[in-house]
């Protein structure tokens, strides 16, 4: 598919600068933001051989805020960090790829009434595959991106084993996003601001005088930008009239082992921990329309137009069969909660190999099931057919389609879709 693409990437380069055979080559995906830029800085003072790619994922600005994130502003600050540099730079169409992988994916997942992770899935499928086997097809030995995470590389059993460790700016840490990366891409993958602090990253780049030292960190879908959801989901789901239902507290089922700890739960209890409520309307009352469940997601409170409660209404789940969203009153509504969830067989994804459970195994971990959210305890069960994770804590808005990752430490040994 990306052939024709690396044959032209390779002319360009190899008539642009010879390579010194002495160095390690790495391409760095430049986005055009300051995380980046500083990468390839980095790198270079390190004395690597250091070729810059632009990834060009989208080309519809129809549904983008156009004042923020726009890929061409990106591509052209990206060019600027690159001469300035004295590197390579070359621009890589891959919106072909985007569309298939992720941008086709988000509709069929949110058309099912799930939620989906592009970012997570930018990572696995685009940045850490296809631009990946472009950049190794030109001879690089390494790919380098500005995530915040570290790698460690350890030995057992006389193997080497890749560890993708949280980024020491904890308020920048994104190993949440790469939580779907395999062996084979972490040994080929250098992340060399894992260790430094977001302002760090800012002054270095402020001393060097790039471009990109003082921009504003993008927002929104992975390499498309800030997006309005309703009007990019609407260019395959179409609106649908349907209503909104407000369920009482004391209708929602009461939640079993509350206040028990993840590991003290037997085999039995694993499902009902990890299943959710079902709803009718005559569960609770109409209270407005709404023109599309599959906009919609748990957790959410903006774009249901609904006034007049005492407390702000919440998405507590949505059926697309039937076209309702069940809501409750207040961020304690219980219809948020649930104590566990459950991950298929086919979806399980051990970042750490030598770990993988069998069945019937356990491992006591901590978890997370979106970007930002605090590690929580929980405890990994692994029976025929999945594993559920169970949590200490009841977990809010856990949403279908979404990725649990789990970490030991600083380390994220693996994920899974939620189901």
């Amino acid at each position: 598919m990306y052939n024709n693409k690396t044959n032209t990437l390779k002319r360009s380069l190899l008539r642009s600068e010879l390579r010194v055979r002495i160095m390690k080559t790495v391409v760095v995906g430049l986005s055009g933001g300051v995380d980046s830029s500083v990468t390839a800085y980095l790198l270079k003072e390190q004395g690597y051989h250091v070729i810059g790619l632009f990834m060009k994922n989208w080309h519809d600005d129809s549904v983008t805020i156009s004042d923020e994130c726009p890929w061409l502003d990106d591509s052209n600050d990206a060019m600027l960090v690159a001469n300035k540099l004295g590197i390579p730079f070359q621009t890589v169409d891959l919106s072909e790829e985007y569309k298939e992988r992720i941008v086709n994916y988000m509709f069929k997942e949110y058309e099912m009434g799930r939620t989906p992770n592009p970012d997570v899935l930018c990572n696995r499928e685009i940045k850490f595959d296809v631009f990946m086997k472009i950049a190794l097809s030109l001879g690089a030995d390494y790919v380098a991106t500005g995530h915040y995470c570290q790698k460690e590389t350890i030995t057992k059993d006389g193997e080497e084993i890749h560890q993708l460790l949280a980024g020491a700016d904890a308020n920048k840490d994104q190993s949440y996003f790469l939580c779907q990366l395999s062996q084979e891409q972490l040994a080929k993958t250098l992340f060399p601001i894992g260790h430094l602090q977001k302002p760090e990253v800012r002054e270095i780049a402020l001393a060097q005088d790039l471009v990109t030292a003082g921009k504003k960190d993008s927002q929104g879908l992975c390499f498309i930008g800030k997006v309005r959801l309703p009007d990019f989901l609407q260019q395959q789901l179409r609106p649908k009239e349907g209503v909104i239902v407000e369920i009482p507290k004391e209708v929602v089922p009461q939640m079993i082992g509350e206040d028990v700890a993840s590991n003290a739960f037997a085999k039995a209890d694993l499902p009902q921990l990890a299943e959710k409520p079902v709803y009718s309307i005559t569960d609770g009352k109409v209270v407005a329309k709404h023109q599309g469940a599959h906009y919609f997601t748990k957790g959410q409170r903006k774009g249901l137009a609904v006034g007049g409660t005492a407390e702000p209404l919440f998405v507590i789940e949505t059926d697309v069969k039937e076209n309702v969203i069940y809501t409750g009153q207040g961020k304690s509504h219980p219809g948020l909660y649930r104590k566990g969830l459950f991950v298929r067989e086919e979806e399980i994804h051990w970042i750490r190999e030598d770990l993988t459970l069998a069945v019937d195994e356990t491992m006591e971990v901590e978890a997370r099931i979106r970007y930002r959210q605090p590690l929580e305890k929980a405890t990994l069960y692994r029976v025929e057919g999945g594993m559920y994770v169970i949590f200490d804590n009841p977990q809010t808005a856990i949403a279908e389609g979404q990725f649990v990752a789990w970490y030991d430490g600083a380390s994220c040994l693996g994920s899974g879709v939620i189901s």
